[in-house]
């Protein structure tokens, strides 16, 4: 099955999703654990400071525009103080961690409008022991508000010790 982000704009009426929006999309995607917690957040750089609507998609991971760092969604980077994690799909695909051949920058996200930088909205499904084991990952386009659910609650698996 392929990954191919389907494209809203937020609630009916509205023509721009504002980022409670995305927030919104994001932790009802995800799935609770029993006795735990779902925590939701607007990803931002903390290497150079770049604000919440300044990173580009691609292999999988979102990349801040001013330092070409990865967020780091699929090996457990996206909060501070992470196990090692990977990914498994549960019932969406995964996005290709990889172009693979025949990859053309063409093939990278992009909203209706055409645009390629987004504000990344994360929500973490947390055990009663605070332990990531879901995950759900949404692009906002900041210019015209259009929203995708780029990860559609992948199991998270920590990496063996």
């Amino acid at each position: 099955m392929d990954h191919e982000p389907v494209w809203t704009y937020g609630a009916v009426g509205t023509p721009a999703a504002g980022p409670e929006d995305a927030l919104r999309m994001v932790r009802g995607a995800v799935r609770g654990e029993p006795g735990g917690r779902v925590e939701t957040l607007l990803a931002a750089c903390t290497m150079c400071g770049a604000g919440e609507d300044e990173f580009e998609v691609a292999k999988g991971e979102c990349y801040c525009v001013g330092c070409c760092i990865p967020l780091g969604i699929t090996d457990g980077d996206v909060c501070s103080g992470a196990r090692r994690w990977r990914l498994e799909p549960s019932e969406a695909p995964l996005p290709p961690s990889s172009p693979g051949p025949g990859f053309e920058p063409a093939d990278l996200p992009r909203c209706p409008a055409g645009h390629d930088v987004f504000q990344v909205a994360v929500a973490l499904s947390r055990t009663a022991e605070g332990e990531v084991r879901g995950l759900s990952v949404g692009l906002r386009c900041p210019v015209d508000g259009a929203l995708c659910l780029y990860i559609d609650d992948a199991r998270v698996v920590p990496y063996a010790a």
